[in-house]
Order: C-alpha cells, then structure tokens, then sequence
C-alpha cells in the first residue's frame, strides 16, 4: 500500500486527507489489513456459525440485558410534535406516484 492507495481510499470514504495526515495514517491502514488477512486465512469450514458468540464468553454471566419497557406509551406527546396528522397517524408527503 502506498500514499497513492491512501488518497484513493480516503476519497472513496469522502474524507478530506492532508499530506501529513495521509502519511499517519497509512501504518494503520496497513495494520486494519494485515489483520484482515490473518482473520481471512483461519479456515472455519467446520466451524457451526453462532446465532449470539457474546453468549459463549465465560468472562460474562449475564450479557444481555433484560427485555423490558423503560417508558410508556407517549403517542399524544408524538402526535402534538407532528407537522401534519391523522387519526393518530403521521401524515408524509407522497414519495411514490
């Protein structure tokens, strides 16, 4: 990889990159790829792919929190924030003809 490289990227990412600051950033570009070469070349063909890998790390009893509601229903708070509405419903205007 070259700074060349690092332009090209960086105007595909529509970033605005001096000439300095492409030069920093080149070591960790390369580094972000190296890793995803070596991340690449582990074969996991017999490896069963996991719905949830977090729930798989022993470090950590209870990952995810508990599904409950934090706050009540607040449609008339909504609906008084809307520009335009009906029927409790948001009105938009219409995007296919």
């Amino acid at each position: 990889m070259d700074i060349n490289e690092v332009h090209r990227i960086a105007k595909l990412s529509r970033l605005e990159l001096s000439a300095s600051e492409a030069v920093a950033v080149l070591p960790q570009l390369e580094a972000v790829f190296a890793l995803v070469e070596q991340m690449q070349a582990v074969n996991t063909e017999q490896i069963e792919p996991l719905s949830h890998p977090i729930l798989f790390i022993e470090d950590l009893a209870e990952p995810l929190r508990v599904d409950a509601c934090t706050e009540s229903n607040a449609r008339e708070q909504n609906m008084a924030n809307a520009p335009a509405q009906a029927e409790g419903y948001f009105l938009v205007p219409r995007v296919i003809e």
